[in-house]
């Protein structure tokens, strides 16, 4: 069916940058993450919008971000939860434990055995999950608040963490473990560029389909050039995004070990790039595997039509409780996830890994334009949230502000999210 024919029944066409039909939204958070970038650079006498600070910015980031994905379920579905951090710390605690103590002691299997790394981290998935569906289970069936149950979760599994390792540093960690972390495990130039080449052909395939199915079910659709625009500007921040990555190099010295490492002499004069972070690789495949789950399932359904109206919801047939159980436990796998990526970065778990995680998580999501009265929220927008709130920790303390001025900065910054928030909807309201 030609695009002629949805014409008839679509709104009227519009014109130039209108025709792209961009989520405004999105363009905001893109042009706040500008701004502090270009604020930050200039105040640190050039140091933030660097390769090697970027590829920092990117392992900071996927943590947090992560779980900030699930958090917006939780949001959505008009909850809150207080305590990813300390289910963080939990399940890092439960995984160093795993590869220091049980493998070698109880299994005799060495620290570095084939098997540790993926036994600890499927020991500490099903450990968040386990917390979490016990504290969906609090909520849903038992009805008592998400805050108040999240609330004691932040410090009963805090301090279950600090009993598993007796409040002692665990460390070091397995090393296939840390390639999971960032420096320590990347894809390289060649396995980014064809990361990118491959991205790139799933965009512009998605891009397509999705328009393909618009027409055949006679919806609207954006012009032709307005379409190949937007894909245009998808592939260029795929390749710019790598080629920044790529432009961050391995120092020469440590360069020089992996060829004697391999038996070989390193090339003179030789550079390579680090690459694509294994932990960003990771993130990006947690938000397309959430979108998916939150555009095209019915549990994703089932999500924002109860965010949306939980009475409605439970009256068409929804399982609201066992609902809430789900999404409790997926943001508990989540926090297990995170924790293999926080972890492995410091290639050791601390007593204080995960601590404020809660507040920046909380943020990510809010910022990302996730709204707190339920029904309304993105993956991407939650993921670009936790980078805004990357890029303020990272930058102030580049040019040097106090820790304690940063936490007050942070919490200025998600009440100012909110405040902006309700403004936004208030005249996207009085519009419709």
């Amino acid at each position: 069916m030609a695009d002629s024919a949805t014409s008839q029944s679509a709104p009227p066409a519009r014109k130039g940058f209108a025709a792209l039909e961009l989520d405004t939204r999105l363009l905001g958070m893109i042009g706040a993450f500008i701004l502090i970038a270009l604020a930050f650079h200039l105040a640190s006498g050039g140091r933030f919008i660097t390769p090697r600070n970027l590829f920092n910015l990117t392992i900071q980031t996927a943590s947090v971000a992560i779980m900030a994905t699930g958090m917006v379920f939780i949001i959505v579905d008009r909850h809150i939860d207080l305590s990813v951090g300390s289910i963080l710390a939990t399940a890092s605690a439960v995984m160093a434990v795993t590869q220091t103590e049980v493998m070698p002691n109880w299994l005799g299997l060495g620290l570095n055995h084939p098997a540790t790394a993926w036994v600890a981290i499927a020991v500490g998935i099903i450990t968040g999950g386990a917390i979490g569906a016990f504290q969906g289970w609090l909520i849903g069936y038992l009805t008592i608040p998400a805050f108040i149950v999240t609330l004691g979760g932040l410090l009963v599994w805090r301090n279950v963490a600090w009993y598993i390792t007796s409040g002692q540093t665990i460390g070091p960690l397995d090393s296939t473990f840390q390639l999971f972390g960032g420096i320590n495990g990347t894809l390289g130039q060649t396995g980014s560029w064809i990361l990118a080449i491959a991205a790139s052909v799933a965009a512009v395939w998605a891009l397509w389909s999705a328009r393909r199915n618009k027409i055949t079910h006679e919806f609207h659709v954006k012009p032709l050039w307005a379409e190949a625009a937007v894909g245009a500007i998808i592939v260029v921040a795929i390749m710019g995004f790598v080629a920044i990555m790529n432009a961050y190099t391995i120092p020469s010295r440590l360069l020089e070990r992996r060829f004697e490492a391999r038996g070989e002499v390193m090339p003179e004069g030789l550079t390579q790039g680090y690459g694509v972070p294994i932990s960003v690789v990771l993130l990006i495949a947690v938000a397309i595997v959430m979108t998916i789950i939150a555009r095209r399932t019915r549990f994703g359904r089932y999500i924002f039509a109860t965010g949306g109206n939980p009475d409605a919801a439970e009256l068409s047939g929804i399982n609201t409780r066992l609902l809430t159980v789900k999404i409790f436990t997926l943001l508990g796998v989540l926090c297990a996830i995170s924790a293999v990526v926080a972890s492995s970065r410091l290639t050791y778990h601390s007593n204080d890994i995960g601590v404020l995680d809660e507040l920046r998580v909380i943020a990510a999501a809010v910022i990302g334009g996730t709204a707190l009265k339920g029904g309304v929220g993105t993956i991407y927008g939650a993921i670009i949230g936790a980078l805004i709130m990357q890029s303020l920790q990272s930058g102030m303390a580049m040019v040097g502000v106090d820790a304690p001025l940063q936490n007050i900065v942070v919490g200025a910054v998600l009440v100012a999210a909110v405040l902006i928030d309700i403004w936004y909807r208030r005249r996207i309201g009085s519009q419709d």
